[in-house]
């Protein structure tokens, strides 16, 4: 009880932190007869009638999230070689995972490019 008594004040405001955003990003779901994901069935998330559309949305999303990893990967690349200070060794080693993450990014890149190159042949037959 004496333990209660002293952390009330601790424990108030964990469950202010807690409740206060679930019920702020609460949501109010009004059913329609037109609108089938309001009913409590299981609708598709991506929102795409053809395959064309499917692989542009699951490309554009491995793309927003590839860009910043292969940006962060050069980071570190770089850091690698500041921090090899001249050692063969290390420096052989920055260089080799500066060439696989180009390589990683040459592909990111190219599949996009691939994919857009497909679909604008596609839509203009």
């Amino acid at each position: 009880m004496n333990f209660i008594k002293k952390s009330w004040s601790k424990l108030v405001l964990l469950s202010y932190a807690f409740f206060i955003p679930i019920i702020s990003f609460a949501q109010n779901e009004q059913i329609s007869p037109n609108n089938p994901c309001t009913a409590g069935k299981i609708c598709n998330p991506i929102k795409t009638d053809t395959i064309n559309d499917l692989i542009k949305t699951l490309l554009e999303g491995v793309l927003k999230v590839g860009i910043p990893i292969v940006a962060l990967a050069i980071i570190y690349c770089g850091f690698l070689f500041v921090s090899a200070q001249g050692n063969t060794e290390k420096l052989t080693e920055a260089k080799k995972s500066l060439t696989y993450t180009l390589i990683g990014a040459a592909i990111l890149l190219g599949s996009w490019a691939i994919a857009q190159l497909i679909s604008n042949t596609v839509l203009a037959l």
